[in-house]
């Protein structure tokens, strides 16, 4: 072996041992064996070298590849397994040791409820609409045909605000009807629209809140009537509790924004508590046409136009659903509760998978 090869082998070996991890020993291979590498370059050469001396060098040259290969090789095996043991070492775990989870966000069941009921409202065609939590005595009870002199108010007790002398009474909304009152304001018919908010009654038991949530529906066209809302409301209370044959009935009520008014009664077992089965039967919420008065309170001819209206307590459809025997529980904020019935965000509701 020549005094040029003899040097490069030297070298090689030398900075070989040298090196200390497996970035200095890939920066000694390429420059050693890479396309411009120092030997690559040297056989590269061979065919420039004369005849009489070329098999003699090629052989040298092929000698010195294959035991600079193979130094190469067991080095970074070797760098490798050093690698991986100061790993192990740096990154090791007490398997004994408790599981330490990272703390996740989940979606809480009043807000489930609610998208759910959106999914299948918006399936139907309806648009999501919103307004203020602070109200006029107008929007909540006057537009909607509940004067001031009307019984009915004694079930709608709330809480009021200071006013300015001069400007109209504020208070915080007893539902959402105020929404559609401002929506047939802003919005000529046809109107499909469904509206889920906070309500806010000064009331507060096992099944009654100060604050709860409320969802309506209202559709206004021409041509629309009590079938219509039926149907609507059957096929909302099938998807939702997710049983096709689910037995539903009407019955007449009253309500002062609505004529004809009925309640929503679905099949229900009074001893076991199941939805569906059983012959008793349970209200879930109440509906009704729009009552002309309310149409044309909001400028909208009640002789060319009907239209219907529903309401639903948002708590007490998730609690039939997932058989929550306290209203109080949601706003308690105990976290068992909560990651009990709460529902992954990554797990939207999808009708076609079934909520």
């Amino acid at each position: 072996m020549s005094d040029q090869l003899e040097s490069l082998r030297d070298e090689t070996l030398a900075a070989l041992a040298a090196a200390g991890d497996l970035r200095v020993w890939d920066t000694i291979r390429v420059a050693t064996l890479g396309k411009s590498g120092r030997l690559t370059a040297l056989l590269k050469a061979l065919g420039k070298t004369p005849p009489d001396e070329r098999r003699a060098r090629g052989a040298a040259l092929n000698r010195l590849r294959d035991e600079l290969d193979a130094a190469i090789e067991a080095r970074g095996q070797a760098l490798q397994a050093a690698a991986l043991d100061a790993r192990l070492s740096h990154e090791r775990v007490d398997v004994t040791l408790p599981v330490q989870r990272v703390p996740s966000g989940s979606i809480h069941p009043i807000s489930r409820t609610i998208e759910e009921i959106v999914a299948i409202f918006g399936a139907m065609g309806f648009r999501l609409a919103e307004g203020p939590d602070i109200e006029t005595d107008w929007h909540n009870f006057a537009a909607l045909n509940t004067p001031a002199h009307h019984p009915a108010r004694t079930d709608h007790d709330t809480f009021y605000l200071p006013t300015p002398e001069g400007h109209p009474t504020r208070l915080l909304r007893t539902q959402t009807s105020p929404v559609q009152i401002r929506t047939m304001l802003d919005q000529a018919p046809p109107i499909r629209v469904i509206v889920p908010g906070r309500t806010y009654r000064a009331d507060h038991d096992a099944t009654h809140s100060p604050m709860f949530h409320q969802c309506e529906g209202l559709v206004v066209d021409r041509g629309i009537t009590l079938g219509h809302l039926k149907g609507c409301l059957i096929e909302f209370l099938r998807a939702f509790f997710d049983q096709p044959a689910l037995p539903v009935r009407v019955r007449a009520s009253y309500f002062p924004f609505t004529e004809p008014s009925m309640e929503v009664d679905i099949g229900w077992s009074r001893r076991t508590g199941e939805i569906g089965g059983g012959g008793d039967w349970l209200e879930v919420l109440g509906s009704g046409m729009v009552h002309p008065r309310v149409l044309a309170n909001c400028g909208v001819d009640p002789r060319e136009h009907t239209g219907f209206a529903f309401g639903m307590g948002i708590e007490r459809l998730t609690m039939l659903k997932h058989g929550i025997p306290d209203l109080r529980a949601f706003y308690d904020s105990d976290i068992r509760w909560l990651r009990h019935y709460s529902t992954s965000p990554l797990r939207p509701p999808l009708l076609h998978e079934g909520l």
